[in-house]
């Protein structure tokens, strides 16, 4: 009789740890798993390995960038835009981080959910989308869908704040 009470302890425990490893391990990015024809550069791309990307990356972002109505992406300055690097920022920009407003919104519903710290290169999609849907909240849109993007920059906000606050 103890053992059938062990082993149905036992097998409540695993039950509930694999259901506790399957809600944290949820993507929040799903487009960065999803595999493009043609595609010749890696799989799941990040725009920063170094201090001097990430110096890079702040260059570019402070000179604009701009995401087309068609969905895609440019940087403004010709000479940061020639350059090798921003063709990953490209990529990302172009087919990793969500441009609908749902699933922006999705985003936000899972950073708020989430209670370890980001990876980097959840970090770096995040700070993206952000910028996103900054540049999607003054563009010509209806006062309603101005609303919900304004909602959802500030849901990235406060995930972005939450991550760089958060203590190990």
């Amino acid at each position: 009789m103890f053992t059938w009470r062990t082993l149905a302890a036992g097998l409540v425990y695993c039950c509930l740890r694999m259901c506790l490893i399957q809600c944290q391990s949820r993507v929040l990015f799903p487009a960065a798993s999803r595999i493009r024809r043609g595609l010749t550069t890696e799989v799941n791309p990040t725009f920063h390995n170094s201090i001097s990307d990430a110096h890079l990356l702040f260059e570019i972002l402070m000179t604009g960038i701009r995401f087309e109505p068609s969905g895609g992406f440019s940087v403004e300055d010709p000479e940061l835009s020639s350059l090798r690097k921003t063709r990953s920022l490209d990529i990302i920009c172009e087919e990793i981080i969500p441009k609908q407003q749902t699933d922006v919104l999705r985003l936000v519903s899972d950073l708020s959910n989430h209670t370890s710290r980001l990876g980097q290169e959840d970090f770096e999609r995040t700070m993206l989308t952000l910028v996103y849907a900054s540049q999607q909240m003054i563009g010509p849109t209806a006062e309603h869908q101005k609303e919900l993007w304004a909602q959802s920059f500030v849901g990235l906000y406060k995930a972005i704040k939450k991550d760089l606050t958060l203590t190990d």
